[in-house]
C-alpha cells in the first residue's frame, strides 16, 4: 500500500518530535508538564499538534488508497500533508510564524482535499 510510506513517514516524524520534548525535560528537569519553560512549552505543543493532525489526515490516505484513487493522487496529497506537518512542527520551536501559518493552511486545504476525494472514489472502495 502506498498511503503506508507516508504512514511511516509521519511516524518518524513523531520519534522526532518526541525526542526533542523528552531532551528538553532533560535539559530542564522537568517530569511532567513544561515547568514554565517556553521552549519546552513549544516543543510539547508541535508534538501535540503533529498527534492531533496525522491520524486523520492518514486515516483519510489510506481510504483514498483503499478507494482505488490513481496512485498519483495519492502521492500529491501524502506529499502536500506531510509537507504541512513538517513545515509546521519545525516552525513552532522557533516560531517562525509565516512557516508556521504556511504549514496549517497546507494541513487543512490537504485535509478538505483528502475528503473530497474520498467522496469522489467512494463509490469505487473494494468489497471484500
Amino acid at each position: 500500500m502506498t498511503a503506508l510510506l507516508y504512514v511511516c513517514i509521519c511516524a518518524l516524524m513523531i520519534v522526532r518530535l518526541s525526542l526533542n520534548v523528552i531532551g528538553l525535560r532533560r535539559q530542564h528537569k522537568v517530569s511532567l508538564g513544561d515547568g514554565g519553560h517556553e521552549d519546552l512549552q513549544r516543543a510539547i505543543r508541535a508534538h501535540a499538534n503533529a498527534i492531533e493532525y496525522m491520524p486523520i489526515g492518514l486515516l483519510l490516505l489510506l481510504g483514498l488508497e483503499f478507494n482505488q484513487a490513481p496512485l498519483w493522487l495519492v502521492h500529491i496529497l501524502g506529499v502536500a500533508f506531510v509537507a504541512g506537518r513538517v513545515l509546521h512542527a519545525f516552525a513552532m520551536p522557533t516560531m517562525v510564524m509565516p512557516r508556521r501559518v504556511l504549514g496549517m493552511q497546507i494541513t487543512i486545504f490537504t485535509l478538505l482535499g483528502l475528503v473530497a476525494a474520498n467522496l469522489i472514489f467512494l463509490p469505487y472502495a473494494k468489497v471484500f
